[in-house]
């Protein structure tokens, strides 16, 4: 029973990493980042009671759940990126997709730590701005 578990999560997973076009670090780089903003923004919520999703700052289901199809929602954006890629026979569209999302959530993470009163160093936002700027030439290098 334990060989048949793990080979049908085995399964669904290659066939889920196949869909957003490869376990890549671009991919990875998204995940990773809409696990800590999801995290981050949790713990405001809960912890700091300091949510802007939410009236009185708390935890609500209701902006969790939101959360959370906002997340769906982008790597669904990104199978269809994929899609798109492999219709038109390049490998740039989902890349460029990719490094936008991953630029939101990590604005979104540092919202998230400012919110918890933590920082920023000068560095973090010289990231984002560098994220940007790839994502804006590599659209501009393909058109």
């Amino acid at each position: 029973m334990k060989k048949q578990i793990c080979i049908g999560i085995g399964t669904i997973g290659s066939f889920l990493i196949k869909l957003v076009g490869g376990w890549d670090s671009l991919m990875q780089t998204l995940l990773i980042f809409m696990i800590i903003d999801y995290v981050s923004g949790w713990t405001v919520a809960a912890v700091f009671q300091n949510s802007t999703k939410t009236q009185n700052g708390g935890l609500e289901s209701k902006a969790g759940l939101k959360g959370l199809i906002k997340k769906c929602m982008i790597l669904l954006l990104v199978v269809a990126m994929q899609c798109v890629d492999v219709a038109l026979k390049c490998d740039y569209i989902r890349n460029a997709a990719i490094i936008g999302f991953a630029a939101n959530e990590l604005i979104s993470i540092v919202e998230n730590a400012k919110l918890m009163g933590i920082p920023m160093p000068k560095v973090v936002y010289k990231a984002i701005d560098v994220m940007n700027e790839k994502e804006k030439k590599n659209y501009e290098q393909k058109y």
